[in-house]
């Protein structure tokens, strides 16, 4: 692994730079409805230069960068602080499984609308009885004129009260083994049948959301990588997820670990011991987590696809997060949880972290069997 930049890189890095020194869109009103339209626009300008989907291939409206190039992009827009995307889960998720399992017409119709941020995608995983454990999840597909009729719910569905369309897993066949039985579909949410009720959360946001799914129509041609399917499709959607998080998950924690020091001495608390060997041993985490960042991605140039070693980033990542928030608190004493504090809704938000994108107990049996080769659990 060889961490030096070569001159194409550097001049990606120069070029993304300046770009965003010029076109920073600047602080995210406050409001949910406003914020959204501040992230669908902040999206097009990205789309306009081509950053919205710069992993993307460019035959399909991408850059064509690089793996390395795609990290310098994540640790860029997180050393500018720019907004998030409005379209994140599509950019992210939605777009790579339409590439590697659409057919053409498919990668006709949904590519560019997920780049400019004319319509939104979530993730239809999670139920209610089937949190980390995907394979086990009880909606049902019945085929149905032409189509499929699905009845089921889901739950943790973040965006989903703004998306037009949700990647939905649904069991097409209740014989089959549990991870045989899977089909993977693209579903509209524009329809009666499909209820968005909203999860608030403890930050006061309501980005999470239950779907209540009753008879909701599917067509054939919404089937992502064939019936029965579903299982290597969602695995596929699931290693985009924690490939893309490593590189720009270590920035923004280096980022954030540089305003906790400033806070512990805006509180005379630089010289407190016990203070500076937490910061110490955050700091040192958050080096394990850019390193094995960058070690994943040398894997993915090795094999040409996303592998479990993408789960190591993301657990390290939870852990740093939460662990430098929760300091951040201490160090402000009785002023740590004030409500109007950023570092109150950080510490509040960071909770979600060791849940969302694979709870952690889910990624510490990931990675001991399937990177580390040790025994199964079960």
């Amino acid at each position: 692994m060889d961490l030096t930049l070569s001159p194409n890189e550097q001049a990606f890095r120069d070029v993304l730079r300046s770009w965003l020194a010029e076109n920073h869109p600047g602080e995210e009103p406050t409001g949910d409805e406003a914020g959204f339209e501040f992230r669908v626009e902040w999206q097009k300008k990205l789309h306009a230069a081509g950053y919205a989907g710069v992993s993307w291939p460019e035959e399909f409206g991408g850059r064509g960068a690089t793996l390395v190039e795609q990290a310098i992009y994540g640790e860029e827009m997180a050393r500018a602080k720019t907004p998030s995307t409005a379209n994140v889960l599509g950019l992210v998720m939605g777009g790579p499984v339409v590439i590697a399992h659409g057919s053409e017409e498919q990668k006709q119709r949904y590519l560019e609308p997920i780049l400019s941020a004319e319509e939104i995608w979530c993730q239809g995983f999670s139920e209610p009885e089937s949190g980390s454990d995907l394979a086990s999840l009880k909606t049902r597909a019945v085929k149905s004129d032409g189509g499929w009729s699905v009845t089921g719910q889901k739950v943790w569905t973040t965006l989903a009260h703004v998306s037009k369309w949700c990647m939905l897993v649904a069991r097409t066949d209740q014989d089959a083994p549990k991870h045989k039985g899977l089909t993977y579909f693209l579903m509209d949410m524009e329809q009666d049948a499909v209820q968005v009720r909203p999860l608030h959360q403890i930050t006061g946001e309501a980005e999470f959301n239950e779907l209540f799914i009753e008879d909701a129509y599917i067509p054939d041609e919404n089937v992502l990588g064939g019936v029965g399917n579903g299982w290597s499709v969602a695995i596929t959607t699931l290693m985009h997820e924690r490939a893309g998080l490593g590189a720009a998950a270590a920035a923004s924690v280096k980022i954030a670990l540089g305003q906790l020091i400033e806070l512990a001495s805006e509180h005379g608390m630089a010289d407190d011991p016990i203070v500076r060997q937490e910061i110490a041993s955050l700091l040192i985490e958050a080096e394990a987590l850019r390193l094995n960042a960058w070690r994943g991605l040398t894997a993915i140039m090795k094999t040409g696809t996303p592998g479990p070693e993408g789960s190591l980033p993301k657990l390290q990542w939870s852990a740093v997060n939460q662990g430098l928030t929760e300091l951040a608190v201490t160090i402000q004493g009785e002023a740590g949880l004030a409500k109007d504090s950023d570092w109150t809704y950080r510490f509040l938000r960071a909770r979600a972290n060791s849940v969302e994108g694979g709870t952690t107990e889910i990624l510490k049996n990931i990675i001991a069997e399937r990177v580390l080769g040790l025994p199964k659990l079960r």
